[in-house]
């Protein structure tokens, strides 16, 4: 066979040509290598999870628990300590509704939260939803108790017959001790509530979860928009979750803003509180009925880290007297005491008010929400706000999440692994506002 010759200079200029290609093929292959690599790195500094929960307080740490016993994967941040305001200045008292009762109607919202003393009761027994062993309860028992007037003592006629076997009369040789004296005329009745050192539940509650919870500085975090909603984004990394759900109480109202959304609204409610503390020893936890249909006087038992006694007094004393100036509340609370249990020596005293706003959604002329709420944020794709609206109602919030999760067919997703967030600082747990005030 015949062969053709290539011109002279011909093989070299091939030659050439190829080592060009493939040198061309190395770096291309370089080039896709290092953008690989880049783009891990990148994926590295993306957290996917299926709840991220922006919020430390009994609804947060409620989710956080209920959520992850389920086996999603979930993370909480809080900027400050756990359970700060609102929780920790909760009387811990869960009822069972008879503050509804007190008018002689029975509402929706006295429907709700009649089964949340037992939904709470099997959470202490390790029974329910999350896990409450170890928690402190402060008291089994809680008081219903009228004055000698008659407007006082059909209050509480009415609300024993809304709530038949969920209030017993008492006999006076079963009354508490605070009210256990000939000069009181009353009548008594025990209630089916029961009342929660918050502190511990908090701590219960935080440690079950502890590589979970993590504390975030907003000044240097924010909630990042994207077409899929809204992620969290860190110094160093950035969460995504396929929902982010809002739990801070007052502050969702500046998180709402920032997301740009006008829906769900919030309404506050305002409270100033009366906290004592005085030398009288025995604890005493009711609920004195007046003339209207909510408490006169609302008084929970409390310990100092110095084991001081203290009674915290809620109720009307609290609801009505929100813009009262501390010294003429304090001196009001001190002519009811003196009005409804005169023969009680409380000894040397020092008297505190705190004012505090119950975070709640929005309702008609502000009334009191019925149930735990639980909803989408307008045009956020993939975030909820909620709000327990009471301390009682957690067990309910952690329900409606998990409805709202069912109905939308999510399911755990994603692995719990976070050791992204395995630097950030883990946040305290907050004081009581009696170790703080006095």
């Amino acid at each position: 066979m015949k062969s053709e010759l290539l011109p002279a200079g011909s093989i070299a200029s091939a030659s050439h040509s190829s080592q060009y290609l493939n040198g061309v093929r190395a770096e291309y292959s370089g080039y896709n290598l290092a953008l690989h690599f880049i783009l891990r790195i990148m994926d590295q500094r993306h957290l996917h999870i299926d709840i991220a929960i922006i919020g430390g307080g009994i609804a947060g740490l409620w989710a956080l628990n209920q959520l992850r016993n389920k086996g999603y994967s979930a993370v909480l941040l809080e900027q400050q300590a756990l359970g700060s305001f609102q929780t920790m200045a909760s009387q811990g008292m869960i009822h069972g509704g008879i503050k509804y009762a007190l008018g002689g109607a029975w509402s929706g919202g006295s429907e709700a939260i009649s089964a949340m003393p037992d939904a709470w009761r099997d959470c202490l027994e390790g029974k329910g939803a999350v896990d409450l062993r170890g928690s402190k309860v402060l008291s089994e028992d809680f008081y219903l108790w009228s004055g000698d007037n008659l407007q006082s003592r059909m209050s509480s006629f009415f609300a024993s017959k809304m709530l038949r076997g969920k209030v017993e009369k008492l006999a006076r040789k079963n009354f508490p001790a605070a009210l256990n004296y000939d000069q009181f005329q009353g009548q008594v009745y025990r209630l089916v509530d029961l009342v929660l050192d918050m502190p511990s539940v908090v701590a219960t509650l935080a440690e079950r979860q502890r590589d979970a919870i993590f504390q975030v500085d907003w000044s240097t975090a924010s909630l990042k928009l994207n077409d899929h909603g809204a992620s969290i984004a860190l110094p160093d990394c950035e969460i995504i979750p396929t929902r982010l759900l809002l739990t801070a109480g007052v502050g969702n109202e500046a998180m709402l803003q920032q997301l740009g959304a006008d829906s769900p609204q919030m309404q506050r409610r305002p409270l100033q509180q009366v906290i004592v503390k005085h030398e009288y020893q025995e604890s005493f936890y009711g609920h004195c009925t007046g003339g209207n249909p909510s408490p006169r006087l609302t008084i929970s038992s409390h310990r100092t880290l110095s084991d001081e006694p203290v009674w915290y007094l809620g109720g009307d004393l609290a609801t009505e007297n929100t813009d009262e100036p501390p010294e003429v509340l304090i001196a009001k609370a001190q002519r009811e005491l003196g009005a409804l249990m005169p023969w009680l020596e409380f000894g040397q005293c020092e008297w505190r008010t705190i004012k505090l706003d119950r975070a709640e959604p929005r309702q008609n002329a502000l009334l009191r929400p019925d149930r735990a709420f639980v909803a989408a944020v307008e045009s956020v794709a993939n975030t909820l706000v909620a709000w327990p609206t009471k301390l009682s109602l957690s067990p309910d919030l952690g329900n409606e999440i998990e409805r709202h999760l069912s109905e939308h067919k999510l399911g755990p997703n994603h692995p719990q692994d976070l050791r992204l967030l395995a630097h950030l600082p883990k946040p305290a747990i907050a004081a009581t506002l009696w170790d703080s005030l006095f």
